[in-house]
């Protein structure tokens, strides 16, 4: 049997919540019709996607119509990007996002430079923050869409979404958001905060993988503005075809309405394991949080630590599951785009480790962390 880990990477994944394991099994045995049947059999399929539409778009403040599932983050900012981008109906060639967005919006902006878009990528400062005077400057006539995220994965720092949002509508360009890291721990809606466009991925709020949502304000889709990238049997209106995957959807559903109902007592308890945390490790001489100066979401730290090489601290210490990056990239023995941006030079981005603490962590993993840590300088 293997060892316990002690789970502080979650925002690469987080585990599936038990309450979401017992409905995701029980819907695989209740609810494998398919839902786009139309024998009666199926219309416990369709109800429980159209309550699930009905719940999340409500924690979004939302339309159900205007909830479309998908398989996660990447493909919804895909198909945000591309299906706005390369619509008939589009003749703007101009974006703007910033350059510590994921690799998956990053890759997708470099993809549509390769055939004729120009996209300008926001610097940050040695906060991670970018400069909203320079947004605004940005912004063209030509300028489609701002594609920026809620919440940095790699450092927690926020970004001000209502500003931005407000920004968006007054110049008359779309504001696509990646909500990945934000759903389930801070409140949000999207009319609110001039949303346009949001994504997210059920498995970065105790869902399972494979599973995630895009929201699209009904004013594109009325005027047919985006375009689908997967064809078939025009399921989602056309937008996104494919059989459904009811059982994964009711546990996105179910995560969601979890998170609701838990958003404040998890805040409280793991903000006090983020604070025990860092207030121990800034006491090692010349360690320092990596956006500690700006707003940053309660579960996520990025710390540098003097003499602390990132990849063998992980490799040394497989019982426990931290980060020195994106789980998108960390693969990779590199220093992260992020931090670089943030001006940090290449052995700085090394020698730091992102943690981010979930809902069942306890003090007695964040003391092993510190003491693994404490020792691994010392030696």
């Amino acid at each position: 049997m293997e060892n316990k880990i002690t789970y502080l990477d979650n925002n690469a994944t987080t585990p599936v919540d038990l309450r979401v394991i017992t409905k995701v099994t029980s819907d695989f045995q209740d609810l494998y019709a398919n839902a786009s049947s139309s024998y009666g059999f199926a219309n416990n399929s369709k109800k429980a996607i159209e309550r699930a539409k009905t719940n999340i778009a409500e924690f979004l403040g939302a339309d159900a119509d205007e909830i479309y599932f998908n398989s996660g983050a990447t493909e919804g900012i895909n198909f945000a990007l591309k299906g706005l981008a390369l619509h008939n109906n589009n003749s703007k060639k101009h974006i703007i996002t910033c350059v510590t967005e994921h690799k998956a919006v990053l890759e997708t902006c470099q993809y549509l430079e390769s055939i004729g878009y120009e996209i300008d990528y926001l610097p940050v400062n040695s906060t991670g923050e970018i400069n909203l005077h320079d947004l605004q400057k940005a912004i063209r006539k030509d300028t489609l869409l701002i594609c920026l995220m809620w919440i940095n994965n790699e450092t927690g720092v926020i970004h001000p979404i209502i500003e931005i949002g407000k920004i968006a509508r007054t110049a008359g360009v779309y504001f696509l958001c990646d909500a990945t890291q934000g759903i389930g721990k801070l409140p949000i809606d999207v009319n609110d905060s001039g949303i346009d466009l949001l994504c997210f991925s059920g498995h970065k709020l105790y869902a399972p993988k494979g599973i995630g949502a895009i929201y699209i304000n009904k004013s594109i889709t009325k005027q047919n503005k985006i375009q689908p990238l997967m064809h078939g049997g025009g399921q989602e209106n056309g937008l996104r075809s494919g059989t459904y995957n009811t059982p994964l959807i009711s546990g996105l559903e179910l995560a969601i309405t979890l998170a609701k109902e838990e958003m404040n007592a998890n805040k409280i308890h793991i903000s006090n394991l983020r604070h025990f945390l860092e207030s121990e490790l800034l006491d090692i001489e010349g360690a320092y949080i990596n956006g500690k100066n700006t707003l940053r979401i309660y579960n996520t730290t990025n710390i540098c630590v003097p003499q602390l090489d990132a990849e063998i601290f992980i490799a040394m210490n497989k019982d426990i599951a931290v980060s020195n990056g994106s789980a998108c990239t960390s693969a990779l023995i590199e220093p992260s785009h992020v931090l670089l941006a943030m001006d940090l030079n290449n052995i700085d981005a090394m020698n730091s480790l992102r943690v981010s603490i979930g809902k069942d962590n306890t003090f007695q993993d964040i003391q092993l962390l510190i003491q693994r840590i404490t020792l691994f300088i010392n030696n």
